[in-house]
């Protein structure tokens, strides 16, 4: 059974950081794309970031360009966000999302397994 268990949500000033992770059981995620999505109130489900199995491939939603950075531990199983100059606008339920994809090369980032998601909330 898959599960991928998202943590380190919560409450930050405008400008601060926070660092989402997703811990997985149940999938490796060294053979695995593993990425983000936020949905804000209101708001479809949107992507912020993917990155490919070895994590040497990284793609990011504009909006988050520059600010956000995903990365892995493949040894921990676990995939990381690092989120800096939150705006108010990041305020959104983040899921972390797992696709069975063996490449470097993600055209599309399609998800087989989803996490339940974290609150993020900004205050301005």
């Amino acid at each position: 059974q898959v599960q991928l268990v998202e943590s380190g949500g919560g409450l930050v000033q405008a400008g601060g950081s926070l660092r989402l992770s997703c811990s997985a059981s149940g999938l490796t995620i060294s053979r695995y794309a593993m990425g983000w999505f936020r949905q804000a109130p209101g708001k479809e489900r949107e992507f912020v970031a993917c990155d490919s199995y070895s994590g040497k491939s990284t793609y990011y939603a504009e909006s988050v360009k520059g600010r956000f950075t995903i990365s892995r531990d493949n040894d921990k199983n676990t995939v990381f966000l690092h989120s800096n100059s939150l705006h108010p606008e990041d305020t959104a339920v983040y899921y972390c999302a797992a696709e069975d994809y063996y490449s470097d090369n993600i055209l599309d980032f399609e998800p087989d397994y989803w996490g339940v998601g974290t609150q993020v909330t900004v205050s301005s």
